[in-house]
């Protein structure tokens, strides 16, 4: 097994999100880019695209961690020595049977994968919780304006985590249907309807995307937040898989 850099920490099969996905395999690490060397990319045997060498250390880091967690994953499901390139829409190109979803925030890096047998679509986004002033200020971005009704019958303490949790889950549900629809949408093209201190959320779309993913389909996502993040999942199932 390839070693790890000494700016990462070992990978974490530890499961975070309140309801576990059957067939899936979920890897996490911590990362600091201030322990990355040049050397580290070559020593993990983990091609860097021009644009990763060309950006800053913590993008490069959590790169690297994002691909170590996705290499390690794949080889759960059989396939050894697989790090998903760069597509052409910036999104990692998996092998032909696998679907997955790598995120990255600060300092924390996670990749999940499974087969396309049991989940047509799996997106997944960690984002640092929004302090209460930028929650209010990026609202009107991110929020539809039923989303804003909502979010004004809500107590103070709870605007910071609904507006990320809002942003992060719309991120999960595009990087989960766009292999699916090939077809891109926007944070106003789909709304949370409710969701739960257990973590459970819920999403309908606001626009056409296919015949199948239409306007008013409805999706389940699933949240929890620890450490000052917030990490979000949708997890579209196969039709053959109970």
């Amino acid at each position: 097994m390839t070693p790890l850099p000494a700016c990462c920490t070992p990978l974490d099969a530890h499961w975070p999100l309140p309801e576990p996905l059957p067939g899936t395999v979920f890897l996490s690490t911590r990362f600091d880019p201030a322990l990355l060397t040049a050397a580290d990319f070559q020593r993990c045997a983990v091609l860097p695209p021009a644009s990763i060498q060309r950006s800053v250390a913590k993008r490069q880091a959590e790169f690297l961690a994002g691909r170590l967690c996705a290499r390690a994953a794949l080889q759960q499901l059989g396939h050894p020595d697989c790090i998903p390139a760069i597509g052409e829409d910036r999104a990692p190109v998996w092998p032909a049977s696998i679907t997955g979803s790598i995120t990255h925030s600060t300092g924390h890096a996670a990749a999940i994968v499974g087969h396309k047998t049991h989940w047509r679509g799996l997106g997944m986004d960690v984002e640092n919780l929004l302090s209460l002033e930028r929650a209010e200020r990026l609202a009107g971005e991110i929020l539809t304006a039923d989303e804003l009704q909502r979010l004004a019958h809500l107590p103070r303490e709870q605007i910071a985590q609904w507006v990320t949790l809002t942003f992060s889950v719309k991120e999960s549900l595009f990087k989960a249907l766009y292999p699916i629809v090939q077809k891109r949408f926007y944070f106003e093209h789909a709304e949370v309807l409710e969701w739960s201190d257990s973590g459970a959320v819920r999403l309908r779309l606001l626009t056409d995307l296919s015949g199948e993913w239409c306007h008013g389909k409805q999706l389940s996502a699933q949240f929890t937040v620890h450490d000052g993040q917030l990490l979000s999942l949708v997890a579209i199932p196969a039709q053959t898989f109970s």
